[in-house]
C-alpha cells in the first residue's frame, strides 16, 4: 500500500461541510465562557456583584437578538447564498465579542452580546441548511451532525480557557476568553468567503445551471449522487435545472416554473402542505432547549458549587470535564447517526433525561446533598455528567437532523431558521430564569425539566413518525398518519427501531 494512500484528500464536500461546522464550534465556545466569566471575581466586581436576576439577563441578552436574527436568516441564504450569509452573521458575531472584550461598561458589555446574538442568528441555522444541500444522502445524517460535535468541542475549548485565565489577577481572567472568540470569528468568516462553494442546490433554484455544474465539481460529489439529490426536487426545480437538455416540448413549462420558484417565501411554510411539519420542528426545536441543557451548560459552575464543591478552580474543571464527557459521547453519536432510529432515540432519550432529572431535583428536595460529605453530592455531580451524556447522544444529534430533514426543499430553509428561532427563545428563558431557580429553590429548576423532557417523550410517541430511511413522498405520507394515528402501535415501533437496523435516510 501506498503511504499516498493512508493520507488521501477528501471529498470536497467532506472539506466544505467541516469548514462550515466550524461556526458550531463558534457557537460552543460562547457557550463554554459566559458561564465561568460571569462568576469570576473581577468580572462580578466590575459589574458590581449581579442579582440572580440580573445575573440571567447579562447571559441571556445575546439570545432573543438570536431568536430573531434567525427568523430572516432563510431569507438572507435564499438571496445571497449560503456561504455569504454564513460570512456575514460570523462577522457580526465576532464583532460583538471584540466589544465584550473592549466593554468599559456593563451596558457596552450587553450591547456586545446583543450583537453578537445578532450574528448568531443569522449563521447557526444555515449551517445545516447547506450541510444537507450538498451532501450525499448516504453521508449526509454524518455530516449533519458535524456543528454538533465541533459545538461540543468548543465547549471544551471554552471551560478550559476560562479555567486557565480564572487567576490572572486584572480584567484580562475575564477579557481574554472574548478576545480570542473575536479573532477564531473573524478567520472563520473570512475563511468561508474565500473557500465555501456556493450551494449547487440553491444555483439551480436560481437557474444558474453552469456555475451549479462547476460547484459540484468542486465539491466532488459523484455524478450518481448528484442525480439522487436533485431527484429530491419538485418537478418544476429539475425542469428548471435541465432546461437546456429537456427539449423544446418542456421549455414551455419553464417560466411557469421559475415564477412558481421565484414565489416561495416566508408564508410558504404556513401553508396546509407544510405547516404540521414547521410546527412540529418549532416544537421540538424548542423542547430541546426546555431539556434543561443550556441551564447545565451555562451555569455549570454555579451547579457544581450548589453541590458543594467551592473553589473556582474546582468548579471549573468539573465544568471543563463535563464538556470533555459531552464531546466524547458526541463522536460515536455522529459516526452511527445514521444507524439509530430518529424517533426510538428522541423518545428513550427524552425518558432518560427526564429519570436523571427528577432524581436530582428528588435528592435536594429531600435535603440529602451537602456539601461537606454524604453520597448525595457525589449523586447530583455524576447525574449532571450522565445528562449531558445523554443528551449529547440523543437530542443534541437527533432533533436538529429531523427538523431540517422533515422538511420540503423550496421552504426548508426558511421552516429550518424559524425552528431555530423557537431554540433561541426557549433557550432565553432558560438562561434568564435558571439563575433565580437555583437562588430560590434548590430542587425547582430540576423538576422544571423533568417535566419538559417528559412531555417531550410522550408527544413524539404520538406524533412523531420515522424519517430514517423515508423519502420525501414517505415522510408525509407518515405525517399524514401521525395525525390520525394516536399511540396505536407505539410500542412495537419502538422495539422495530431499537432491534432492526433500517437504510440510511435519503433527505428531501
Amino acid at each position: 500500500m501506498q503511504l499516498s494512500s493512508l493520507f488521501k484528500k477528501p471529498p470536497g464536500y467532506v472539506s466544505a461541510s467541516i469548514l462550515c461546522s466550524m461556526g458550531g464550534f463558534l457557537f460552543g465556545i460562547d457557550t463554554g465562557i459566559i458561564g465561568p466569566v460571569t462568576v469570576m471575581d473581577d468580572f462580578t466586581a466590575y459589574v458590581g456583584n449581579p442579582s440572580p436576576t440580573v445575573h440571567g439577563l447579562i447571559v441571556s441578552s445575546i439570545l432573543i437578538p438570536a431568536a430573531i436574527a434567525s427568523f430572516f436568516a432563510g431569507k438572507v441564504a435564499d438571496r445571497l447564498g449560503r456561504p455569504r450569509g454564513i460570512a456575514i452573521g460570523s462577522f457580526i458575531f465576532a464583532v460583538g465579542a471584540a466589544l465584550e472584550a473592549a466593554s468599559v461598561h456593563i451596558a457596552m458589555f450587553v450591547v456586545g452580546r446583543v450583537i453578537e446574538g445578532i450574528g448568531e442568528g443569522l449563521y447557526l441555522g444555515t449551517i445545516v441548511v447547506y450541510i444537507c444541500e450538498i451532501s450525499p444522502p448516504r453521508y449526509r445524517g454524518a455530516l449533519a451532525t458535524v456543528p454538533q460535535l465541533l459545538i461540543t468541542s468548543g465547549l471544551v475549548t471554552g471551560f478550559f480557557t476560562c479555567y486557565g485565565t480564572t487567576n490572572i489577577p486584572s480584567s484580562f481572567s475575564w477579557r481574554l476568553p472574548f478576545v480570542l472568540l473575536a479573532a477564531y470569528s473573524f478567520i472563520f468568516s473570512t475563511a468561508v468567503l474565500i473557500w465555501l462553494p456556493a450551494s449547487p442546490r440553491w444555483l439551480t433554484l436560481r437557474g444558474r445551471g453552469n456555475e451549479a455544474s462547476v460547484a459540484w465539481e468542486k465539491l466532488g460529489v459523484p455524478t450518481a449522487d448528484q442525480e439522487k439529490i436533485l431527484d429530491q426536487f419538485e418537478t418544476s426545480v429539475v425542469l428548471v435545472a435541465n432546461a437546456d437538455v429537456v427539449g423544446d416540448a418542456n421549455l414551455e413549462r419553464v417560466p411557469s416554473a421559475k415564477q412558481k420558484m421565484r414565489k416561495a417565501q416566508i408564508l410558504d411554510v404556513f401553508s396546509a402542505e407544510t405547516r404540521p411539519r414547521l410546527l412540529f420542528a418549532v416544537f421540538l426545536m424548542g423542547m430541546q432547549q426546555l431539556s434543561g441543557i443550556d441551564g447545565v451548560l451555562y451555569y455549570a459552575p454555579i451547579l457544581f458549587q450548589q453541590a458543594g464543591l467551592a473553589s473556582n478552580e474546582s468548579r471549573f474543571l468539573a465544568s471543563g470535564v463535563s464538556a470533555l464527557v459531552i464531546f466524547a459521547v458526541t463522536i460515536p453519536a455522529t459516526i452511527w447517526a445514521d444507524s439509530w432510529g430518529r424517533r426510538s432515540n428522541t423518545i428513550l432519550g427524552g425518558l432518560g433525561m427526564a429519570t436523571v432529572m427528577f432524581l436530582m431535583g428528588a435528592l435536594y428536595a429531600s435535603n440529602s446533598v451537602h456539601a461537606a460529605a454524604g453520597a448525595g453530592r457525589w449523586i447530583v455531580i455524576v447525574s449532571i455528567y450522565l445528562f449531558a451524556a445523554m443528551y449529547s447522544v440523543s437530542w443534541g444529534v437527533g432533533i436538529k437532523i429531523y427538523s431540517a430533514e422533515i422538511q420540503p426543499q423550496r421552504t426548508r430553509a426558511t421552516a429550518t431558521s424559524m425552528a431555530h428561532g423557537s431554540n433561541w427563545l426557549s433557550n432565553f428563558l432558560v438562561a434568564l430564569v435558571t439563575p433565580t431557580l437555583l437562588a430560590k429553590t434548590s430542587y425547582g429548576a430540576y423538576f422544571l425539566f423533568g417535566s419538559c423532557l417528559f412531555l417531550t417523550a410522550v408527544v413524539c410517541m404520538v406524533f412523531m413518525p420515522e424519517t430514517r430511511g423515508r423519502s420525501l413522498d414517505e415522510i408525509e405520507e407518515a405525517f399524514h398518519k401521525s395525525r390520525v394515528g394516536g399511540l396505536k402501535g407505539t410500542l412495537k415501533s419502538l422495539q422495530k427501531n431499537i432491534l432492526k437496523r433500517e437504510p440510511t435516510a435519503v433527505v428531501a
